[in-house]
C-alpha cells in the first residue's frame, strides 16, 4: 500500500497534444503514427514538485486486492520522452485513462513521474499487467515501473510532505535504488540487472539525479562520514543520501534514521541494505560464494487472485540454497562486527580498570613514601631539639661552676 505526497509551489499546467504533436521528439525520430485513442475528456496536466513516497511498513508492498487502486504511479520516465512519446508507449490502455499528471522536479534533469487515474479498477490492474517491466524503448536501459497509489495529497509545505504518515515509511524514488530493496519492501517486482557494482545503466538512468547512485559509483574513492569523517563502516541513506558511520563507529547513520525516520541505509562497501525498524537485511541481490554469480531474492505469489497456478512464483527457480547461504553470511558479518564491537569495548573497559588501578596504587605509594619522610623529618627534629636541650643544660652547668 503506496501514499504519494508532493511538495509543490506550482499550479497544475494543461498540455496539448497538438503542441506536443508538433514538436520534435523521441517518438517523431520512428515516424509513429498520429494518436488517435486520445478520449476529449481526458485531462493532461503537468506540474513541479518534490515527490515523497511512503509505503505502509506492517504489509506487504506487492500488489492485492487490499491495495489495489484506480490511480497508478509511474516511478520515472526517461527525459528523452516526451509527453506524446509516453502516451505512445501507453498505447491502446490510454483510452480508458480519465487523467494523466506529469510531476518534474529540476533537481532531477534526467527523469520525471506520471500519476494516471483511470475510472474503472479492472483497466487498472490491465495497464499494470501490460506495461509494468516493460521496457520505454527496446534499445534502452529504462524500465517502467508502475506501484498502486491509494491516496495523493499536495502540500506547499516541505515538513508537511517530508513527515511519514503513522504507519508508514519512506521509500525513495529513484528507480535504481528501488530496485535494490526486494519486492516485498518496494512493490518492484522484476528488474534487468542488480546495479550492485559500475554499470552503464546505472550511470544512464540516474547519474544525475541521484547521491546514492552517484555514490556506488565512485568504488575507487575513499568515501566518509560526513559528520566524523571516519571511513570504515560507512552507509547511505537510501532516501536523501547522507553518508554517515555504522553503528560500531560513532553510529551517525542510526542517529540520521531516528532523526529524519529514513530507515533504508546502503552499506557502501558490500552494496546491502539495512532497514533500521525491521532490524533486518532488505536488499534485492546477493552474490552468492558457490558461483559468484547474483541471485534475487523469492517472492510471493503476483497473482491479483492468489493462485499459485496464475504465476511462477511455486516454481522452484533452483536458488534457495544460495540465497541462504548469502543470507548466513550476511547475518554472521553482522554479529562477527557486533562481537567485535563488543570484545573492543570489554577491552577499553578493562584497561581503564587497569590504568586507574596503577593509578591508585602510585598514588598510594606516593602518599607512603611522603608520610614516610615526614616521620622520619620529625623524629630527626624532635632529636636535634633534645641535642639542644641537653647542650642549653650542660652549658648552664658549667656556667654555674666557680672559676
Amino acid at each position: 500500500m503506496f501514499i504519494l505526497r508532493v511538495h509543490s509551489v506550482d499550479s497544475e499546467r494543461p498540455i496539448s497534444v497538438e503542441e506536443e504533436e508538433s514538436g520534435f521528439t523521441y517518438a517523431s525520430k520512428r515516424a509513429q503514427p498520429p494518436l488517435k485513442l486520445i478520449q476529449p475528456s481526458l485531462k493532461l496536466t503537468d506540474r513541479k514538485g518534490l515527490i515523497h513516497l511512503y509505503r505502509k511498513s506492517s504489509h506487504s508492498s506487492l500488489p492485492n486486492p487490499s491495495s489495489r487502486s484506480t490511480t497508478l504511479f509511474i516511478v520515472a520516465v526517461p527525459n528523452y520522452l516526451s509527453s506524446l512519446d509516453f502516451i505512445r508507449f501507453c498505447d491502446s490502455r490510454i483510452s480508458q485513462v480519465s487523467d494523466i499528471l506529469f510531476i518534474r522536479n529540476d533537481g532531477m534533469e534526467d527523469r520525471y513521474s506520471v500519476l494516471i487515474t483511470f475510472s474503472d479498477q479492472s483497466e487498472a490492474d490491465g495497464f499494470y499487467n501490460n506495461l509494468n517491466g516493460k521496457k520505454f524503448a527496446p534499445s534502452e536501459a529504462e524500465v517502467c515501473h508502475i506501484l498502486y497509489v491509494m491516496s495523493v495529497e499536495h502540500t506547499e509545505f516541505d515538513e508537511v510532505a517530508a513527515e511519514a504518515p503513522t504507519g508508514f515509511t519512506e521509500l525513495p524514488t529513484c528507480p535504481i535504488c528501488l530496485e535494490r530493496l526486494d519486492p516485498d519492501t518496494s512493490g518492484i517486482v522484476s528488474t534487468l540487472c542488480d546495479h550492485s557494482f559500475q554499470c552503464s545503466c546505472t550511470s544512464k538512468w540516474t547519474y544525475l539525479s541521484c547521491q546514492v547512485c552517484r555514490l556506488c559509483q565512485q568504488q575507487d574513492e575513499i568515501l566518509n562520514c560526513s559528520i566524523c569523517g571516519k571511513t570504515e563502516n560507512v552507509w547511505a541513506c537510501l532516501v536523501c543520501g547522507f553518508v554517515g558511520c555504522g553503528r560500531y563507529k560513532e553510529g551517525h547513520s542510526i542517529r540520521h534514521w531516528k532523526e529524519t525516520h529514513h530507515c533504508y541505509s546502503l552499506d557502501l562497501r558490500t552494496q546491502q541494505i539495512w532497514d533500521y525498524v525491521g532490524d533486518s537485511y532488505v536488499h534485492r541481490l546477493n552474490h552468492s560464494k558457490i558461483d559468484g554469480k547474483s541471485v534475487e531474492m523469492s517472492t510471493s505469489c503476483l497473482s491479483h487472485q492468489g493462485d499459485c497456478g496464475l504465476c511462477e512464483c511455486s516454481e522452484d527457480t533452483g536458488i534457495s540454497g544460495a540465497i541462504f547461504n548469502s543470507k548466513v553470511d550476511s547475518i554472521v558479518i553482522e554479529y562477527n562486527d557486533l562481537l567485535a564491537s563488543q570484545l573492543k569495548g570489554q577491552r577499553q573497559y578493562y584497561e581503564s580498570l587497569i590504568v586507574e588501578a596503577r593509578s591508585k596504587q602510585e598514588s598510594s605509594i606516593a602518599e607512603a613514601v611522603e608520610q614516610i619522610v615526614v616521620n622520619t623529618m620529625q623524629e630527626l627534629q624532635n632529636k636535634i631539639e633534645k641535642c639542644e636541650e641537653e647542650k642549653s643544660g650542660i652549658t648552664e652547668v658549667r656556667v654555674s661552676l666557680p672559676s
